[in-house]
């Protein structure tokens, strides 16, 4: 039976089979604050304009991959190749984030871990099935509800908006106090 690193690994190797460029190897084994969720893999490595977020994930369609450097929008920079080599060549480099359900988040350190444990859309998901649209959601908070759905498919897409976590975390505190039966209507 094959494990995520492995499946992840399989489709590192062939989405990037080739020789690496040497404006990849520049970067390999230079990212920092990587992470494993599964077959998804997040690190930053500094580059000419800044810190950059780079992600990958394998999926059965094959990879997708994300960086925020002016062209890794989609995935086509050498900071993603360079993240997949420094996977294949150290996967023991990448914490890996293991899910925990919310009611066993203890501690504020926990906190972080559980977020990257848990997408937008999943929560948006649990606001409607308690009777709270993602328009609904995105007025009470303040948001556009437009800017939310491209928080919400971005972060699908391994691309992440730096309020990414803000908006996770309005989602459960709009969840505590509002997603109960009877939502909305205000008690006496």
């Amino acid at each position: 039976m094959s494990t995520d690193i492995d499946v992840l690994k399989a489709a590192l190797q062939r989405h990037w089979p080739g020789e690496p460029g040497d404006k990849v190897k520049r970067y390999v084994g230079k990212f920092f604050n990587g992470t494993r969720l599964d077959t998804n893999i997040t690190a930053q490595v500094v580059g000419n304009h800044g810190i950059y977020t780079v992600s990958i994930r394998a999926e059965e369609q094959g990879v997708t991959s994300a960086c925020s450097c002016y062209i890794g929008k989609h995935g086509y920079c050498h900071h993603c190749a360079a993240l997949a080599l420094t996977f294949l060549n150290n996967p023991a480099s990448f914490r890996e984030i293991k899910p925990k359900p919310l009611a066993a988040v203890n501690e504020l350190t926990e906190l972080h871990e559980y977020l990257q444990g848990v997408t937008l859309d999943a929560l948006l998901q649990e606001l409607k099935a308690r009777g709270i649209t993602q328009k609904a959601f995105a007025e009470g908070i303040g948001m556009n509800s437009r800017h939310l759905s491209a928080v919400k498919s971005s972060e699908l897409r391994n691309h992440f908006y730096y309020e990414l976590g803000a908006t996770k975390l309005a989602c459960l505190w709009v969840l505590e106090r509002f997603g109960k039966a009877g939502a909305g209507k205000s008690e006496k």
